[in-house]
């Protein structure tokens, strides 16, 4: 072969084997933006408690370029309010080899997705417990470990919630406090709420709650007792019971604050809690992050920046009581 046919053979070779380079490199890429990202949710409530708020966590996604059925499949696992079937429905999820878990529903969901991964990023849908003390975290700016997420602060705002509506109901004294027993509501009752009372000369009187069968029976002592007002924490088995525990408060009169907005938007008087929208549009961002590579050891876990106070004018009008001006001023949301 002479040296002019050597020279064209070699350019021909490396240009085929260029040609399947940058072939094998394009087949890579389209292999790599066709990828559908697998996410997990592990909640404690059913499909109803947690559909608004696992929606509005899968529009925030969709806005960072997320779409259902092309490039994210979710997989849910609810535990329908009992806690004993969460460690069996974690390690569902993890048999599955999804990318995140998005755990909803306070500490003990949490904790159950810990127990069955170690490897598997855990997203925190925030639920009021401290995340720190549930040794579920090493430290919010350093979590370590394969969790991160939000802590909403619900337990910290019992006392705020307290004083607006003793300012609602300049004559309250005596509340009924609805919470549910087996959750982190417990450590608010118990721990923050008390004295947070006793400061505003108030009563404070509990009615703890298992499962749904025991309203009936706490609605039957409420009337007895007539409070001055009701406060209602959150959790599965209030957010579950909405249009129930309104439907009592709205028949009995009574004013009420709320931890969650649903109950006022079932027919409460009043709800202050973190802004939900912003707290959604935050676990969409750590999923994106942690998706995009990102370590959730390294992903510091947040607590909320905004907060929404929401008034009922028509449950207020329902219940004969007139909001002062100074209240109504204050509200970040009226419903009328």
């Amino acid at each position: 072969m002479t040296e002019q046919r050597k020279s064209v053979h070699k350019e021909i070779v490396c240009v085929v084997f260029g040609a399947l380079l940058l072939a094998w490199g394009s087949l890579a890429d389209a292999q790599q933006s066709k990828k559908v990202f697998r996410m997990g949710v592990l909640a404690l409530g059913n499909s109803n408690t947690e559909g608004i708020r696992i929606e509005a966590i899968l529009q925030s996604l969709r806005d960072l370029g997320y779409i259902k059925g092309q490039n994210i499949s979710i997989e849910y696992r609810y535990a329908e309010s009992n806690r004993n079937q969460l460690p069996k429905l974690a390690t569902e999820l993890v048999r599955l080899k999804i990318d995140v878990i998005l755990a909803s529903g306070g500490d003990r969901v949490t904790r159950a997705a810990m127990n069955a991964t170690k490897t598997i990023p855990i997203v925190m849908v925030g639920q009021g417990f401290d995340p720190v003390t549930a040794g579920l975290i090493q430290s919010l700016a350093r979590p370590g470990g394969n969790v991160t997420g939000i802590t909403n602060l619900n337990i910290e705002l019992g006392g705020k919630r307290l004083e607006l509506l003793k300012e609602a109901i300049p004559k309250l004294a005596r509340v009924a406090l609805l919470y549910e027993q087996a959750s982190a509501n417990v450590v608010q009752v118990k721990e923050v709420l008390p004295p947070a009372a006793r400061a505003l000369k108030l009563t404070l009187r509990s009615w703890g709650l298992n499962s749904a069968d025991g309203f009936e029976g706490v609605f039957a002592d409420l009337n007895k007792e007539r409070p001055h007002g009701v406060y209602v924490t959150g959790g599965p088995l209030m957010l579950a019971n909405a249009k129930r525990i309104a439907g009592f408060i709205l028949d009995s009169r009574l004013p009420s604050m709320c931890v969650n907005s649903q109950i006022v938007e079932a027919g409460g008087l009043m709800s202050y809690g973190t802004d939900p929208a912003d707290s959604y549009r935050r676990v969409a961002y750590f999923v994106d992050k942690i998706l995009k590579g990102a370590k959730p050891a390294d992903l510091p876990v947040e607590q909320p920046k905004k907060f929404d106070f929401v008034i009922n004018l028509k449950a207020a009008k329902q219940i004969g009581l007139t909001v002062p001006p100074n209240v109504l001023a204050r509200a970040d949301r009226v419903i009328k």
